[in-house]
């Protein structure tokens, strides 16, 4: 048997070349993006912040060997660490990560875009801190801003209409992609070695989504956008000497990722790279759970404080119905036992019977102690999910997004308590103006529990407006969120 290969090396795919032109020439100019990334950079520091409370997470932070430090290192904030880009992303996006507290993009494929935030920060901070150390010009917190509006975009017009959960792969596929290709534009990389390196973004292994699904549902899903991001800065350092790129990676037969891993389908697209996605990106403001059960958890609070008013309580409930989506139902619709936090913030049961209960959902009622409580288990046992096709349509409507779900509250004396329907969760564009405000509170919150008095009043004087927060440098800002030791 002989076999023929025909060797002439391809052009890149049209995919590759669409990223890297988007990267370097596309001009923003919509000032609700930018504006819309400051949020979103101090929300994501925050959730950063609050991780850092839980020793789970910080176990695995620090340098790769202990001691090390960097001269002219990224900072990590919130810690004293100074570390090499490449692990300091790791850090930076495992804490951002960890608690499911960060902003959402919810289509064909699920994420989070400002788990980029992780490698973008470490590599601006250490540009900057080497460029000030030269006597250079630094890297301004604007600039920061826009390379997290080129990030969230990546990622979230490839999720639009390609589900990488569908073919098993987690989303931080996207991540790896998407910092790949803005930290490259940080470093200055040229045109050709951009696209080397967004290919090798792709040639890599991706990450299986066992470690979010039952039985199997574990920490890894905490750390994993962590693992992306500073991979995605590794990649593009690696391209930056000069490494050669693979052009046909995603078409090549057989061997390349569509034939591979994506079940021989091409990536299809909705629309072209602008500021869609940090236009209309989800916050999460109220509660540290699975976007999809965000208005669930909203209509929860609303059925815990209507039982108060009438004398009742979540022993006298019978069954609860949850008219929901399809994606909530494959990905969050869970019985039997849960054996972890990893595993209760992604069962819509546990998060919607915990606010029944208590009349709460904070990242500590995910842990063991909080999830013993019997009557958590006994009101899972109760509720029920249930598609409602008007749900899933308004999902994936591009002009709605909604993310609606439905409690319908039967009582052990058969009374039915009215249904309590909610369609967009607070952080949803469509009550921006409401939730903005909530979301700086979160962040002031957030920092009150890393910092001392004053070192809160430093950052939050530096942080509190937008004008004066882009012309910072960026390492002039990672200095005021240095942990004092």
């Amino acid at each position: 048997m002989t076999s023929e290969s025909f060797n002439e090396r391809a052009p890149f795919d049209q995919v590759i070349v669409d990223i890297v032109d988007y990267v370097l020439n596309y001009k923003i100019e919509h000032p609700v993006a930018l504006q819309t990334a400051y949020y979103c950079f101090l929300d994501t520091l925050g959730c950063g912040f609050e991780a850092l409370t839980y020793p789970a997470c910080t176990k695995l932070l620090g340098p790769v060997v202990s001691g090390t430090i960097v001269p002219n290192g990224a900072r990590v904030p919130g810690t004293a660490y100074e570390l090499d880009p490449v692990q300091a992303a790791f850090n930076i996006g495992a804490a951002i990560r960890w608690l499911d507290f960060n902003d959402t993009w919810l289509a064909a494929e699920w994420g989070h875009p400002s788990d980029n935030v992780g490698g973008i920060l470490a590599t601006a901070d250490w540009l900057s801190r080497s460029n000030a150390a030269k006597g250079l010009a630094s890297i301004k917190c604007g600039d920061l801003l826009e390379a997290m509006v080129f990030a969230h975009e990546i990622q979230g017009v490839l999720a639009l209409e390609n589900s990488f959960n569908r073919v098993g792969l987690d989303h931080v596929i996207l991540v790896k992609v998407a910092t790949t290709a803005v930290v490259g534009k940080l470093l200055g990389l040229t045109y050709d070695q951009l696209l080397n390196a967004v290919s090798l973004a792709f040639v890599d292994g991706q990450s299986l989504r066992t470690y979010r699904h039952a039985p199997n549902a574990g920490s890894r899903k905490s750390w994993a956008a962590g693992d992306a991001t500073s991979r995605g800065v590794r990649l593009a350092m690696i391209a930056q000497t000069g490494e050669m790129g693979y052009p046909s990676v995603l078409s090549t037969p057989m061997w390349g990722f569509y034939d591979v891993s994506f079940k021989g389908m091409p990536f299809s697209f909705q629309r072209p790279y602008g500021t869609y996605v940090m236009e209309n990106i989800l916050f999460k403001i109220s509660f540290p759970a699975e976007f999809h059960a965000q208005t669930a958890a909203e209509a929860a609070m609303t059925l815990h404080q209507q039982l108060n008013q009438i004398g009742r309580h979540a022993a006298d409930i019978r069954s609860v119905s949850i008219r929901t989506h399809e994606a909530a139902i494959r990905i969050i619709d869970k019985k039997g036992p849960l054996n972890n936090p990893a595993d209760r913030d992604h069962c819509i049961q546990y998060m919607v019977a915990v606010p029944l209960i208590f009349g709460r959902l904070t990242a500590a009622d995910y842990e063991n102690d909080i999830a013993a409580d019997p009557r958590i288990d006994e009101l899972r046992s109760k509720i029920t999910c249930h598609e409602d096709p008007q749900f899933t349509k308004d999902y994936h409507d591009p002009a709605k997004r909604a993310i609606a779900n439905a409690l319908t509250v039967t009582l052990n004396d058969g009374s039915v308590l009215d249904e309590i329907s909610v369609e967009f969760p607070i952080g949803h564009p469509r009550r921006r103006e409401q939730g903005l405000p909530l979301l700086m509170d979160k962040y002031r919150l957030n920092l009150s529990r890393i910092f001392s008095t004053a070192q809160q009043e430093q950052i939050w004087d530096a942080t509190k407006s937008y004008g004066q927060f882009v012309k910072l440098p960026v390492h002039t800002l990672v200095d005021l969120m240095v942990k004092k030791v």
